[in-house]
C-alpha cells in the first residue's frame, strides 16, 4: 500500500466528510466543487465560519480561527473567486479591535464545548493568531476588501515588536512574510526574527509531544530563505515512511 493508498485508508476511518472530499480533490481527481460545497455548510449567515470546522470549537457561531481553516481550504483549491471570502472578510470586519486585528477567540466560545486553551479575556485584544494568516492568503490570491489594509497595518505593528515567539505566532507570522506585497519591508522584518522563529521548530523529525516541524512551516516551498532543501528532505522522508 502507497503513502497515498494509506492516507486515503486513514481518512476513510477518521476523516469527516470534507476532509475525505479534499483528498479526493487533491489527489484522485475528485470534484472541487463538492468539496466547496461542503464547506459552505461551516459558513453562518454573518459571513463567519463556525460548526467544528476547527476541531477544538465544537459550537456553531462563529469564529475568527474557522475563517482561517476554511481559507486554507479555499488556498488548496486555488478557490479564492467564491463567494465565501467576502462574506468571511465582511465577517472580520465586525469583530475587529481598533487597532486592525482579530482576537484569538470571542467571549462566545463559552457557550459550547471547546477545548481548554480557547479561553478569553472578556474584551479580547486583536492578535497575530489569526489576522497575519488570514492577511497572508488574501494578499497571496489578490483579494480586495476594505478589512486588510488595517488587517496588515496590525499585523506590521506586531510584528516590529516581536521578540521571541511562540510556535503558533511563528506559523502566522511566516506566512504574512511570504505573501505580503511589500518585499523589501517583508525581508528586512524577516532577517531579524528568522532566529526567533527557528528557535519554535522541532527539527527532530521523530519528536513527539507539542512538536512544531519544518514543514508545518513550510508546507509548499517558500522564496523566504527559513529552511535549507536539506532541513525539508529529512523531515519528509519519514513523512512518506
Amino acid at each position: 500500500m502507497d503513502v497515498l493508498d494509506r492516507a486515503e485508508h486513514y481518512l476513510h476511518l477518521h476523516g469527516r466528510l470534507i476532509d475525505r472530499l479534499r483528498f479526493e480533490a487533491l489527489f484522485r481527481g475528485g470534484s472541487r466543487t463538492r468539496v466547496l460545497d461542503a464547506l459552505r455548510c461551516y459558513q453562518n449567515a454573518d459571513g463567519g465560519f463556525g460548526h467544528a470546522l476547527e476541531p477544538d470549537l465544537r459550537g456553531p457561531s462563529s469564529q475568527p480561527e474557522p475563517v482561517e481553516v476554511a481559507f486554507w481550504i479555499l488556498d488548496q483549491l486555488d478557490a479564492f473567486d467564491s463567494p465565501m471570502v467576502p462574506a468571511a472578510c465582511d465577517y472580520l470586519a465586525s469583530v475587529t479591535t481598533p487597532d486592525g486585528g482579530v482576537p484569538f477567540v470571542l467571549p462566545s466560545v463559552r457557550e459550547a464545548p471547546h477545548a481548554p486553551w480557547w479561553e478569553p479575556d472578556d474584551d479580547p485584544p486583536g492578535h497575530l493568531i489569526p489576522t497575519a494568516s488570514l492577511a497572508a492568503l488574501l494578499h497571496k490570491h489578490g483579494i480586495s476588501h476594505p478589512w486588510l489594509a488595517p488587517a496588515t497595518d496590525f499585523c506590521w505593528s506586531q510584528i516590529a515588536a516581536l521578540q521571541e515567539t511562540t510556535p503558533y505566532v511563528a506559523r502566522a507570522v511566516v506566512p504574512f512574510l511570504e505573501h505580503v506585497p511589500d518585499r523589501r519591508r517583508a525581508e528586512a522584518e524577516f532577517a531579524r526574527v528568522r532566529e526567533a522563529v527557528l528557535a519554535t521548530v522541532t527539527f527532530d523529525p521523530h519528536a513527539e509531544g507539542d512538536a512544531h516541524f519544518p514543514l508545518d512551516f513550510a508546507p509548499e516551498p517558500l522564496r523566504l530563505p527559513l529552511f535549507s532543501q536539506d532541513v525539508l528532505d529529512a523531515h519528509l522522508d519519514p513523512l512518506l515512511a
